[in-house]
């Protein structure tokens, strides 16, 4: 009887596996049954466009197939076959789909990196991927890819693989096939291309962008010279046919300008590096996908910006290709990027100078001092000596040696005093500045050197952007960011904004730093950039004068300006306050046109311009004029005997030697008696809580 149970026990185990089996295979049958046949492949057309759209409803970017000609393989030259098959895939012709060498090599790789740092995707597994699946990076999409490969393979030539291959793989500039491409790139038929073409060509499918000689011609160049080593190694060249093709001049059409070079250049480069950090899309879904992405620019703000520094990099004959500009401008409150210009000519160099750029910002690092030491209790009229002074060796110098005695801080600041800044950067600590630059924005790293307080420390124009944004935005830090938003082809939202607000300043400090670099926009350096409308910023030059900025803002929009050269090379004359500021001024005036005239909502500090200096008010620009002329000069001249390999003779610059230690008079900053207080009326909607609750503090302003 036992024998009898455990017999039917296990005939009911053998039936339920027996299910599961055929269940497993039915599955696997439908499953590869809805896999697309082969028949579909000469059917295949790029159809869906992906479209980057400003906010103001302007296409600024349409990615699709608007060059999609198909070639016959016979019609593909020898060196174009080899080129392809070397970089992507050299053991093309020997493996059935996927090459199980290169899988397991690239998996060791993977796991020894601890990231995916290389793919192991065949030519077969390419055009499947290409032709009938996603991007997504899951393992139902490999193994779909892998049994297709493998059908694929079973089922036509090399030749039609490599043929489907070469028409439909994406290569940039809306290039959607080798035909396309050498009539976008060349202005050539695909038989005409030589092998130094060739192989620039075959680099481009792994990062169309990135290689793409309209964009990077240098990183195309060595894109080149890789796949010609490969075709080297794999015999196909010979050393000789190798370095004359790596050495051939880069000879581009000159009937076609890119794509990407149309509207917004760079802009549209943020946006696509934005696609890949934060919706997760690289350059081939977004140009596959059919995606829409909404984004923050304001074209008519971005036609405006252009124009303005076209206009005044043209009147200052500032025309060589490596006398440079750089723009970015967005709103206070959101962060929402309005303009954006990393460059004066994005066919030239797609070099991004807003967000990559490392440079001296000059005394528009002042900021970050002052307001230190407004956090730490002093005011805008503490009383610092404009006089000599000297900090271990180091011995900083006004423009011109020109000193004006006892100033207060806000007319400091709004003259751009150095030996001022050099003194209050060691009364409220270096640390303590480096801290302050830090939590407002600045994100490269800075040295613990009280040199800092002159700009001489790197940063990147974001950077700075987003630091002043700090005080136009009330004290509370926000990033800037180009997209808004993402839809899919049917509609869907994969990705929506959401950007992060904190508080960094306290409102009195806020108060006092806007009104004082009010005073710089009304009375000091940076006056050329006056809009007739309130509006606050800071000038910034550096020695010699290669870099120049104006970073400023109104109570609605930030923007930050850079003029400098590429090549680090020196332009006399040029200042934060000459074509950095004009080039704000100009902008600024067309972005707030329509918008109603405000003040900023924080108490108002009223600034006695009758005090201070030693010299009326009335003389201020001529001495501001004078000592940058001066400066001028004197890094002229120290420049020349540098390159001359001379010292300057002391008799020569003896008027501008630093003082002996004698000479040099120690002060103690006092905080004079504010005569006149004034309050401005503000709502109680515009003062946040913790202001509210603290009338003594708001009337110590």
């Amino acid at each position: 009887m036992n024998t009898n149970k455990r017999k039917g026990t296990i005939l009911v185990l053998f039936a339920l596996l027996g299910a599961f089996l055929l269940a497993g295979a039915m599955a696997g049958f439908m499953y590869l049954q809805s896999l697309p046949s082969i028949e579909q492949l000469e059917q295949y057309e790029p159809t869906l466009t992906s479209q980057i759209v400003s906010n103001d409803d302007v296409v600024i970017r349409t990615f699709g197939a608007y060059k999609y000609n198909r070639v016959s393989i016979n019609q593909v030259p020898d060196n174009m076959k080899n080129a392809i098959t070397s970089i992507e895939d050299k053991n093309f012709y020997r493996h059935s789909g996927f090459d199980v060498i290169a899988l397991i090599r690239s998996t060791i790789k993977n796991i020894k990196a601890g990231k995916v740092v290389q793919g192991a995707s065949t030519i077969t597994q390419q055009i499947t991927r290409i032709l009938f699946l996603s991007q997504e990076k899951t393992f139902t999409r490999k193994f779909k890819e892998l049994v297709l490969a493998h059908r694929l393979e079973k089922t036509v030539s090399k030749d039609k693989i490599l043929e489907l291959y070469l028409n439909n793989v994406y290569l940039g500039e809306g290039a959607y096939g080798i035909s396309g491409a050498a009539d976008i790139y060349f202005d050539k038929k695909v038989k005409d291309l030589n092998l130094a073409e060739c192989a620039l060509i075959a680099g481009l499918p792994q990062a169309p962008s990135v290689y793409s000689p309209y964009r990077n011609l240098e990183l195309a160049k060595k894109r080149r010279a890789m796949v010609l080593k490969r075709m080297l190694e794999d015999g196909h060249i010979t050393a000789k046919q190798a370095l004359d093709a790596t050495n051939s001049p880069v000879i581009l059409s000159s009937n076609h300008q890119a794509n990407t070079l149309k509207k917004a250049p760079y802009f549209v480069d943020l946006v696509m590096k934005e696609l890949k950090d934060k919706a997760g899309l690289d350059e081939d879904e977004v140009i596959k996908g059919g995606y829409k992405i909404y984004t923050t620019l304001n074209y008519d703000y971005q036609k405006a910006a252009e124009k303005s520094m076209v206009d005044n990099m043209k009147t200052w004959g500032l025309s060589d290709s490596s006398e440079q500009a750089a723009l970015i401008s967005y709103d206070v409150v959101s962060g929402q990027i309005l303009a954006y210009i990393g460059g004066k000519n994005y066919s030239e160099t797609q070099f991004d100078r807003v967000s990559l750029a490392i440079r001296q910002p000059g005394s528009s690092f002042k900021v970050f001092i002052y307001t230190t030491a407004m956090e730490q209790g002093l005011t805008p009229f503490t009383i610092y000596p404009d006089a000599p002074v000297r900090v271990g060796d180091w011995s900083p110098q006004n423009y011109g040696r020109k000193y004006r005695g006892p100033l207060p801080l806000y007319k400091a600041l709004a003259i751009s005093s150095n030996v001022i800044a050099a003194q209050l950067i060691m009364d409220v600590g270096v640390s303590e500045v480096v801290d302050t630059a830090k939590k407002m924005g600045i994100t490269t790293p800075l040295e613990k050197d009280p040199t800092i307080a002159l700009g001489s420390n790197g940063v990147k124009m974001v950077d700075m952007a987003t630091a002043y944004g700090v005080l136009a935005n009330g004290g509370i830090k926000v990033e800037p960011y180009g997209i808004e938003k993402v839809e899919t082809s049917n509609g869907k939202v994969i990705y929506l904004a959401n950007n992060d607000y904190k508080r960094i300043l306290d409102v009195k400090t806020v108060a006092y730093m806007v009104e004082m670099l009010k005073q710089v926009v009304k009375f000091g350096t940076g006056r050329a950039s006056n809009i007739d409308r309130p509006s606050a910023g800071k000038t910034g030059t550096t020695d010699s004068y290669r870099d120049a900025w104006f970073v400023g803002f109104t109570p609605d929009i930030v923007t930050a300006v850079w003029v400098g050269n590429d090549n680090n090379r020196p332009t006399p004359g040029l200042t934060g306050g000459t074509v950095p500021a004009l080039i704000w001024r100009d902008y600024m005036k067309v972005a707030t046109a329509n918008k109603p005239v405000m003040d900023f909502m924080y108490p108002e500090v009223i600034m006695d311009t009758n005090y201070g200096p030693a010299v009326p008010e009335h003389e201020l620009e001529k001495l501001i004029q004078e000592n940058e002329k001066a400066a001028v000069q004197e890094d002229k001249k120290n420049n020349e005997n540098k390159e001359n390999n001379k010292e300057p003779k002391v008799e020569e610059v003896s008027d501008r030697e630093p003082p002996t230690p004698g000479d040099t008079q120690e002060f103690t900053p006092v905080p004079i008696p504010i005569k006149e207080i004034k309050i401005k009326p503000i709502s109680e909607v515009s003062i946040p809580q913790d202001v509210r609750k603290d009338p003594v503090g708001m009337t110590g302003f």
